[in-house]
């Protein structure tokens, strides 16, 4: 999401006579932060606190020597779970942030998004 702060500027122009001549101008800055509902950082922040448990789990199987086949099903687990993590996340941002940068014409955070999804789904 972006939030935009109007920052007044002044600007001196010299022209061809002995004096300058001082404008004012307003110019928006939008930055690329959006702030969400504590309900949805919650959730995304209980669903990565459930997967860094159960790596960490995952980690004592294998101090432990545990069987591989039960360490790799585990890691699976832990990577589905991430992965929905990431589902969340996504939507969320679909939901919110790309539904407002498309209001905005803001065509840079779409191209974040594409980014971030080729990221993601390596």
């Amino acid at each position: 999401m972006s939030a935009e702060h109007d920052h007044p500027h002044e600007h001196t122009h010299p022209h061809e006579h002995d004096h300058e001549h001082t404008h004012d101008h307003e110019h928006s800055h939008a930055h690329g932060h959006h702030i969400h509902s504590e309900e949805e950082k919650k959730a995304v922040v209980n669903r990565l606190s459930r997967a860094i448990g159960h790596l960490e789990a995952v980690k004592r199987m294998v101090e432990d020597d545990a069987d591989c086949s039960q360490v790799i099903i585990q890691l699976a687990a832990v990577r589905s779970a991430i992965n929905n993590t990431g589902k969340l996340v996504l939507k969320n941002h679909i939901a919110h942030c790309i539904v407002e940068a498309v209001e905005e014409d803001d065509t840079e955070a779409i191209d974040n998004l594409n980014d971030a999804i080729e990221k993601f789904m390596k």
